[in-house]
């Protein structure tokens, strides 16, 4: 994976796989990303002291399981800064509720049993609404706070886009967004609404990017 862009401070724009030492830099940023969304304000409980502690938890042993499973996580680098992360499943882990035992039980001595249940649950309700047979599933995807609203998560998602290059396999990316903001975001960089799914209370929309979505384009405007 290479240079995606250059920025206006002309300073190189890359996107590239983590490495083990960017896993805790990379797990501050989705926790800033995700502190205030929906589905774990839900799922963990965000009245409660330990919300914070319990996410905190819930993050690390996901990417901590992405890493063991050697499932595809990419970061975007201002220069030396991490600027931003996405995390996916590939099309050939199994992912599912039974992926991962060691993940399930390190979520339960760390999240505790109830956060982990529907934890479990969201990953499956998601799941069995995407109507591809062999997909990329973008789990985790965030902007630095402070570089948010400079273009850098088209980059991001173009980096992504090269993920889903790199597996013929695969029919394309799926995402769940939980805001209109991520809606009109994905919308943008080619993911089509499927259909709304209901997360508990949490209501948010399933999107996919398909793999033969730019040539049927291209074959449209051609005709």
């Amino acid at each position: 994976m290479t240079n995606v862009a250059t920025a206006p401070t002309k300073a190189k724009v890359r996107a590239t796989y983590l490495a083990a030492e960017d896993l805790k830099l990379a797990a501050s940023l989705l926790y800033q990303a995700y502190h205030d969304d929906p589905v774990f304000l839900e799922i963990f409980n965000g009245e409660k002291e330990d919300y914070e502690q319990r996410l905190r938890a819930s993050i690390r042993e996901e990417l901590g399981a992405f890493w063991h499973a050697r499932q595809p996580m990419v970061g975007l680098y201002l220069g030396e800064a991490m600027v931003g992360v996405a995390c996916l499943n590939g099309p050939d882990d199994g992912f599912g509720s039974e992926r991962f035992w060691h993940w399930r039980l390190k979520m339960l001595l760390s999240a505790g049993y109830f956060s982990t249940k529907q934890m479990i649950e969201k990953e499956e309700i998601i799941l069995s609404a995407v109507p591809l047979e062999k997909f990329h599933m973008l789990s985790f995807i965030a902007i630095h706070p402070l570089h948010q609203h400079y273009g850098f998560g088209h980059y991001l998602m173009a980096a992504v886009s090269t993920v889903l290059e790199e597996h013929p396999d695969s029919e394309g990316v799926a995402v769940y967004a939980t805001s209109e903001k991520y809606r009109e975001f994905f919308k943008d960089v080619d993911y089509q609404f499927i259909r709304e799914i209901n997360v508990g209370n949490v209501s948010g929309a399933l999107m996919v990017h398909y793999r033969e979505q730019k040539n049927r384009e291209q074959t449209k405007s051609q005709g």
